[in-house]
């Protein structure tokens, strides 16, 4: 029963190989009527029309071979007699390495090892591309990345959120957990952007000031609320570095770290009334019903009223925004579905062979995740932030 199941699985590449001679006949004939398309336009009649408009005559074909995604193509390419006409094909086509840049770069950054890519392609194109092919295209994606990384923040981004995962990279034949920093902006247009990826021993305080310290130099300004998870070193970075910000503690990881003050058998109700306050219109019934819960459950797990009581104002900061924010800023779920993605495609490598092609990876699903980003209509309405800091001026006046 295994045996059967195992046979009628096909690989990707076999999918896609195996038919290759359709796919190829397909694409040649298309191919051949572009270039055909092209000799009508230039001559202005299509063969054997006559018109007035005629701008000459064609006189036969020359082969030329194009280097395809699925083999090499054998294509008749028709002349004119006065010898000017120009096909533009194979120019917008860029023969082999060009039409195979694309698929090697994504291919590595979907986590495929330089060998498999070298196998990948020679299979899929009919010929074969050298560890030292592959590692220059990478090369050039690392010079495209490192512009990615270095460009300059020419606008205000009211809204910062940052986060940090860790990935497994070999160093001097140790392997050791390398630190990811990641931080996502939102301009006072709404959009998301990824400000900032970074590779760091680890998370601390002086990692997370020098991460930060580095987005201001590349131009970070106007920033009015960053939201974070309770990492004390980033807590520390944050008040030094972007002092006039407020500071969200992202209130899922604090009800992760409620269940440390529980028993393992502890009454379900008490940390859903818990996260109900999340929900709230406003600060004022946040703090009625935070009042409720802590009556309803100090004689039952006065440890955890007692931690609740002490850290959760961290939490609820998000309720000086718009409520139609609250959603979005009260939490680091933004990132953290980013990082979900980038765990997804690093696991297929599972131990990077040193940090330049970690970073390399996760900078280039970074920039991928920005330009959809970009693409997308507004994540927010930052027009009510700009109404609300408007009608808070005019109550103080």
């Amino acid at each position: 029963m295994t045996t059967r199941k195992h046979k009628t699985k096909l690989s990707a590449v076999e999918a896609v190989t195996g038919d290759r001679d359709l796919m190829k006949a397909l694409m040649k004939e298309a191919l051949q009527e572009v270039l055909e398309g092209e000799m009508t336009e230039f001559l202005g009649a299509a063969p054997g029309e006559r018109t007035e408009g005629r701008n000459g005559y064609r006189a036969g074909y020359y082969g030329r071979n194009l280097v395809t995604r699925i083999g090499k193509l054998e294509l008749r390419v028709p002349r004119d007699r006065s010898g000017e006409f120009s096909t533009a094909l194979f120019e917008r086509y860029a023969r082999s390495e060009k039409a195979l840049v694309a698929a090697l770069a994504e291919m590595y950054v979907q986590g495929v090892s330089t060998r498999k890519v070298k196998a990948i392609t020679e299979e899929l194109c009919g010929h074969s591309f050298s560890a030292s092919a592959i590692s220059a295209i990478n090369k050039g994606l690392d010079q495209s990345l490192a512009r990615f990384a270095s460009r300059h923040l020419d606008e205000p981004y009211p809204y910062l959120i940052l986060d940090a995962r860790y990935e497994k990279v070999r160093d001097a034949g140790v392997i050791s957990h390398r630190a990811v920093l990641i931080a996502i902006g939102i301009n006072w247009e709404g959009q998301r952007q990824v400000l900032a990826v970074e590779l760091a021993n680890r998370e601390s305080q002086s990692s997370w000031k020098d991460f930060l310290t580095r987005l201001k130099e590349r131009g970070l300004s106007g920033v009015e609320f960053v939201v974070s998870d309770d990492h004390a070193g980033l807590k520390k970075a944050i008040r030094e570095v972007l002092t006039e910000a407020g500071w969200q503690r992202c209130y899922v990881h604090f009800l992760r770290n409620a269940l440390d003050y529980l028993p393992r058998k502890a009454d379900d109700d008490c940390l859903q009334e818990l996260r109900w306050i999340y929900d709230r219109r406003d600060i004022q019934e946040a703090n009625r019903d935070l009042a409720d819960w802590i009556a309803k459950w100090q004689g039952k797990y006065p440890k955890l009223v007692d931690w609740v009581e002490s850290n959760i104002a961290e939490t609820l900061t998000f309720y000086r925004l718009p409520r139609a924010h609250h959603k979005h800023m009260k939490s680091t779920n933004m990132l953290e579905r980013l990082n979900e993605e980038i765990k997804r495609r690093t696991r297929v490598v599972r131990i990077f062979p040193n940090a330049d092609s970690c970073l390399r990876l996760i900078r280039a699903l970074c920039v991928e995740t920005h330009e959809t980003w970009l693409e997308d209509s507004r994540y927010l309405n930052m027009m009510l932030l700009t109404e609300q800091k408007k009608e808070l001026l005019r109550l103080a006046a």
